[in-house]
């Protein structure tokens, strides 16, 4: 939908934040519906989105990351990426994450816009921001967060492809990047 799409008749009666950290900020909405229904406990997290960067080295292998998700409470194998933070815009977050996580930086002119999706629009406003970039090579040394271990990997285009089809890449927003990627560099 349109972000000019009206809200079909859902007024918020009353907001308030149940939750407020550096990992989850979840606000409580008391709505009413155009039925006249009221909805006491719609919880909406809010988030100021994050970035996923496609990054493909001079030999066009993908730069990948595994690391465990305590959400899942199991490893993922993902592209490089991470949470906007306060101040930052999307572009800085996702050069910093790739060099924060891989160490990995893109060539000149360096990453560069793809695409935004949202995220879960049912009960959250964040946003992925993706970027790409081409030339990467290590040029740093990873300085993941301490809620972080990662190993990178890289992946050829092949490789890449069988990793969405055969769900060892099975994050949907990271499945849906890679897709957007592989269709946009006619590689699909």
């Amino acid at each position: 939908m349109a972000e000019d799409t009206p809200r079909r008749g859902w007024r918020i009666l009353q907001s308030e934040y149940v939750v407020e950290t550096p990992y989850l900020r979840l606000r409580r909405d008391r709505v009413e519906l155009p039925s006249g229904l009221l909805l006491d406990d719609y919880f909406v997290r809010e988030s100021r989105g994050f970035s996923v960067i496609f990054a493909q080295t001079a030999d066009d292998r993908i730069v990948l990351v595994r690391q465990y998700k305590h959400g899942i409470g199991a490893g993922v194998l993902e592209l490089p990426a991470g949470a906007i933070d306060e101040g930052e815009t999307p572009l800085q977050c996702a050069q910093r994450e790739l060099a924060e996580e891989t160490g990995f930086v893109a060539a000149a002119p360096g990453l560069s816009h793809a695409a935004t999706f949202i995220a879960d629009p049912t009960n959250s406003d964040s946003r992925l921001h993706l970027f790409a970039g081409s030339g990467a090579r290590k040029l740093v040394e990873p300085a993941p967060d301490p809620t972080e271990e990662i190993a990178v990997e890289l992946a050829t285009v092949d490789e890449l492809r069988r990793f969405v089809r055969d769900g060892t890449i099975d994050v949907s927003a990271h499945i849906a990047a890679v897709y957007f990627m592989l269709d946009r560099l006619r590689l699909l």
